[in-house]
C-alpha cells in the first residue's frame, strides 16, 4: 500500500489484446461418454427418440443406482457404461472454475467477459446472445480437449436486482424484468445453439443452460438474516409483474433445458418444495419439459434450517415430489433409498427425475458414441479464446461501461495533450478484481493502469487504500502524485470483499476513507479529475456529481478481461460510451428501508418508497436508463411506419372495476386472436447529432396518466442497439403488442388492461393511444 510505480515502456492497447496466451499446446484426453460402436442397448439408438431412450436407460438401473444418480456428482454405472457425470458447471460470464470444468490442463484460459450487470448496461440484444454462443463454444471445446466431467451450465442468474445492496445483484442484467427475460432468452439461446429468434425445434445442445434461482430470491445475509433461512413475504401481484416473468421468458422464449429452485421460502414455502411453482407454473403453464434442480445443499437446508421438513426422508419427498429433478449436494443420495423404503416416494417419482436428467445429458450427445465424431465434435481447443471471441470481449466492455458526468468536455482525453497522468486508487491496477464472481482464468490480464501505460508515457500509480475497503490509507502520497501530474484517473469503487455470493452491504456510499481520498486528490490536482467505479451495485457518489472539481465520472462495471483496455479507449476518445444504467442509483438513506421488506411497489401510509425505476417514490443519485455519451442524439416517433391500430370494439369482453374505479379488461379473456390483432408497429427515427460515430441504445416505454391500482410509473417496453456515424439518422421499427406491453398484474396477478389511455414514450417525444373495448 502506498508504492508508487513509474511508467516504463508499454504496448499499444491493440497490442495488449493480442497478447494471447498459447494453452492448447496438447490435447488432454478423450471426453466421457457412453454408448460405443458395439453397444446395441435402446438407449444408445440414435434414430428412438430421446424420452424413449431415457425410459429405456432408467428402467435398467437398480434402485440404488437410480438414487446414486440425483445428486450433482453422479457416479458412473459401469456395468450399463454409463460413465460419471458432473451437474455442476458455471459459465454466468465465460466458463468458469466449477466442479464440472477443469481449466488446469492444457487449456488453462477462457475467454472472460464483463460481469452480466455491465453488459446488460449496453442494451444490446444481439450482443448476449453472441456471448452466449461464444460460451458454448467454448465450453464444447474444454469438453473434447478432454477437460470436463459436464456440460450443464448454472447460468443465467436472472433474479430482478430488486435491492441495491443485494451482493449477487452484479450477476443480473439488472432490475426491469423485461430487460432481464429477454437476456435471459438470447442468452440461454446462444448457448444452447439455437437461433437468436423463431421455433426452437432441435433436440441437440452445444451445451445446457440453467436460469436461476427461482424465485424471489435476492438477499444473502442482511444484519443476520441468511438466505437460507429468509421467508420472502411475496404477493401475487409482484410474482406476476416483477419476480416470475424473467423464468417464464427464459422457459417460453429461450428453451432453457433446466431450472434452479431457490434457498429462500416464499411465503413460507421452500421453493424447492413448492407444488405451485415447480409443477403448476413451470411445468404446468410455462410448458418446461426438462429438468429442474436445487440450489446446493438447498434439500439440505429445507430440514437442518429451515425445519419446514421433519425428517430427511421428508426433505427427500417434499422436493421430489413438486417436480424438482436433482439435489445439488448429497442429500437425496443419502436418504433416498430410505425414504423410498419408508413410502413417502415412489418409484414413479424417483423415474421422471432421472428421466429428466439423463434426457438432458443425451441431448448433449454424451450417449451417441464419442462425442468428438458428432455434431460438436469439431470444435477444438483452438476455438477456445480465439482472438474473435476476445475482441467480443472488448466490445462487450465498450459497449456496457456508462459516462455519468463529463462537465465542460472533460472527456475525451487528448494523447497528445496529455504528458503526465497520476492514477489513484486500490482499483487502479488489480486485474483480478476486473472479473468479478463466478469467474474462470482470463485469456489475457491487463489492469487499468497498464492500459493506460500505453496513451500517456509519464504515468504513475499510487494506490492510495490498503483496498477497496479503505480502511487503511495514504492520502498524502496520492495528494502529492495528483498535484504533480497533468490529469489524473481514480479508480474507487466496490470489489468481492464488498459484494458478492454470501455477502450483501449495508451502505450505500463508497467504502471507508475512499470519499475523503476523491475530494483531497480533486483539490489538489491541475484540472478537473476523472472518477471511474468499479462495482457492480450502484454508489451513492452525489458529493463527485456535485463537486465541480471532479470533471467526470465514469461507471465500468466489473469489465473482464479486456476491461481495462475498454476503460483507456473511452477515457481517449477511441470508444463512443453509449451505455446506459441497468438499475436505478439510490442516495444512501435507502438503507433505511429492510432488505426483507419484498414489495415492489409504494406503500405512502407508512412511507414505504417502493422499488426500482417503475414504482420508486423518492429521490435518486441516477436514473434507469441514464447515461451519457460524447455525440447528441435525439428521438423521435416517425409518422411513416407507426400505424397504431383501432383499440376499441372487441366484442365480449367483461369489464371489471376496482375499489379504485377503475375499469379493466382480462387479457386472458381477450384470447390470442383478439390480441393478435391489435399488435402494431412503432417506428423511431434517431440522429447522431455528431461529432462522433457511436452505439445508442434506444429505449421505449409505457406510461399510464397516473400510477394508480398499483401500476408502475413506467414501464419498458421495448429496446435495440444502433450504431450510427456521426450526423447519420436510422429507423428503429418496434412491435407493440397492447396484450403485453399496455397490461398490469391486477392484485390476483391476472393480467388486465385498463380501459383509457396509454402512452408510448421514446426520449421526450410519446403519443397516446386509448383503449375502448
Amino acid at each position: 500500500m502506498g508504492r508508487r510505480t513509474h511508467a516504463v515502456p508499454a504496448a499499444t492497447a491493440a497490442a495488449l489484446l493480442l497478447a494471447v496466451l498459447h494453452l492448447h499446446a496438447a490435447v488432454a484426453a478423450d471426453p466421457p461418454f457412453s454408448c460405443g460402436a458395439a453397444s446395441a442397448a435402446p438407449y444408445c439408438d440414435r434414430k428412438l427418440p430421446i424420452e424413449r431412450r431415457a425410459a429405456d436407460l432408467v428402467s435398467k438401473l437398480s434402485l440404488e443406482e437410480k438414487i446414486s444418480q440425483l445428486g450433482d456428482e453422479s457416479p458412473a454405472v459401469a456395468r450399463l457404461g454409463v460413465p460419471a457425470y458432473k451437474w455442476w458447471s458455471e459459465a454466468l460470464h465465460g466458463v468458469a472454475w466449477s466442479k464440472g470444468m477443469h481449466l488446469d490442463g492444457p487449456l488453462r484460459a477462457a475467454t472472460s467477459f464483463p460481469q452480466v450487470i455491465l453488459t446488460a448496461a449496453s442494451f444490446n440484444p444481439h450482443l448476449w446472445y453472441r456471448i452466449g454462443q461464444v460460451i458454448g463454444t467454448e465450453a464444447r471445446g474444454v469438453y473434447n480437449n478432454g477437460q470436463a466431467e459436464g456440460l450443464t451450465f448454472w447460468a443465467p442468474n436472472i433474479n430482478v436486482f430488486r435491492d441495491p445492496r443485494w451482493g449477487r445483484g452484479q450477476e443480473t442484467p439488472g432490475e426491469d424484468p423485461t430487460m432481464t427475460g429477454k437476456y435471459a432468452a438470447v442468452f440461454v439461446r446462444g448457448v444452447q445453439g439455437y437461433a437468436i429468434s423463431g421455433a426452437i425445434n432441435s433436440s441437440d445442445l452445444e451445451a445446457s443452460a440453467c436460469c436461476k434461482h427461482f424465485t424471489a430470491y435476492d438477499l444473502e445475509n442482511w444484519k443476520g438474516v441468511t438466505r437460507f433461512a429468509f421467508d420472502a413475504k411475496v404477493t401475487e401481484q409482484d410474482l406476476a409483474d416483477t419476480y416470475n416473468p424473467p423464468f417464464k421468458s427464459c422457459v417460453e422464449d429461450g428453451g432453457a433445458s433446466g431450472i434452479m429452485c431457490s434457498y429462500n421460502r416464499v411465503n413460507g414455502v421452500p421453493t424447492c418444495a413448492d407444488h405451485n411453482l415447480l409443477s403448476k407454473t413451470a411445468r404446468g403453464d410455462w410448458r418446461l419439459t426438462r429438468y429442474i434442480t436445487s440450489d446446493c445443499d438447498a434439500v439440505a437446508i429445507i430440514h437442518d434450517v429451515q425445519g419446514y421438513a421433519k425428517a430427511p426422508e421428508d426433505a427427500v419427498a417434499d422436493v421430489l415430489l413438486p417436480g424438482m429433478d436433482v439435489n445439488c449436494g448429497g442429500y437425496i443420495q443419502t436418504h433416498g433409498v430410505s425414504a423410498y423404503q419408508q413410502g413417502k416416494i415412489t418409484g414413479e417419482d424417483i423415474d421422471r427425475a432421472l428421466r429428466n436428467l439423463f434426457a438432458i445429458r443425451m441431448r448433449l450427445g454424451l450417449f451417441n458414441g464419442n462425442p468428438k465424431y458428432n455434431r460438436y465434435g469439431n470444435i477444438r481447443a483452438d476455438q477456445v479464446c480465439k482472438k474473435e471471441h476476445q475482441d467480443l470481449a472488448l466490445q462487450a466492455a465498450q459497449d456496457g461501461i456508462v459516462l455519468l458526468k463529463n462537465d465542460a468536455g472533460a472527456l475525451p482525453l487528448s494523447k497528445s495533450k496529455v504528458s503526465s497522468v497520476a492514477v489513484i486508487g486500490p482499483n487502479g491496477n488489480n486485474a483480478s478484481l476486473l472479473l468479478g464472481n463466478y469467474f474462470g482464468p482470463p485469456c489475457i490480464s491487463v489492469t487499468p493502469f497498464q492500459a493506460l501505460q500505453g496513451y500517456v508515457k509519464d504515468a504513475t500509480f499510487v494506490q492510495g487504500c490498503n483496498a477497496a475497503v479503505c480502511n487503511v490509507s495514504n492520502i498524502g502520497e496520492a495528494v502529492h502524485a495528483a498535484s504533480s501530474a497533468d490529469y489524473v484517473v481514480l479508480f474507487m469503487g466496490l470489489d468481492q470483499n464488498q459484494e458478492r455470493e454470501e455477502v450483501d452491504r449495508l451502505e450505500l456510499g463508497l467504502p471507508g476513507m475512499q470519499e475523503s481520498l476523491v475530494n483531497k486528490v480533486a483539490d489538489a490536482a491541475k484540472k478537473p479529475v476523472i472518477l471511474v467505479l468499479l462495482c457492480g451495485g450502484p454508489v451513492d457518489v452525489t458529493f463527485a456529481k456535485n463537486n465541480p472539481k471532479i470533471g467526470a465520472i465514469v461507471w465500468a462495471g466489473y469489465p473482464g478481461q479486456a476491461g481495462g483496455i475498454a476503460i483507456a479507449q473511452v477515457l481517449f476518445g477511441e470508444h463512443n460510451p453509449g451505455g446506459r444504467l441497468p438499475v436505478t442509483w439510490y442516495p444512501k438513506e435507502f438503507t433505511a428501508v429492510p432488505m426483507t421488506d419484498m414489495r415492489m411497489r409504494a406503500d405512502p401510509s407508512t412511507g414505504y418508497p417502493g422499488r426500482t425505476y417503475r414504482f420508486y417514490k423518492g429521490k435518486t443519485v441516477y436514473n434507469f436508463g441514464y447515461g451519457l455519451s460524447y455525440s447528441k442524439y435525439s428521438h423521435r416517433f416517425a409518422s411513416e411506419g407507426t400505424k397504431p391500430p383501432s383499440m376499441s370494439g372487441i366484442e365480449g369482453l367483461k369489464a371489471t372495476a376496482s375499489a379504485a374505479g377503475t375499469v379493466s379488461y382480462d387479457v386472458e379473456e381477450m384470447g390470442a386472436e383478439a390480441c393478435d390483432r391489435l399488435r402494431f408497429p412503432a417506428v423511431v427515427r434517431v440522429q447522431n447529432h455528431g461529432p462522433m460515430d457511436g452505439r445508442h441504445p434506444v429505449l421505449l416505454f409505457l406510461r399510464w396518466p397516473n400510477a394508480t391500482d398499483g401500476r408502475p410509473a413506467s414501464q419498458l417496453i421495448g429496446f435495440q442497439s444502433v450504431h450510427l456515424r456521426a450526423d447519420e439518422a436510422a429507423h428503429v421499427e418496434f412491435e407493440v403488442s397492447p396484450c403485453k406491453h399496455f397490461s398490469r398484474a391486477a392484485e390476483d396477478g391476472r393480467k388486465v388492461i385498463d380501459q383509457g389511455s396509454h402512452f408510448v414514450k421514446v426520449g421526450d417525444d410519446e403519443f397516446e393511444l386509448s383503449f375502448m373495448a
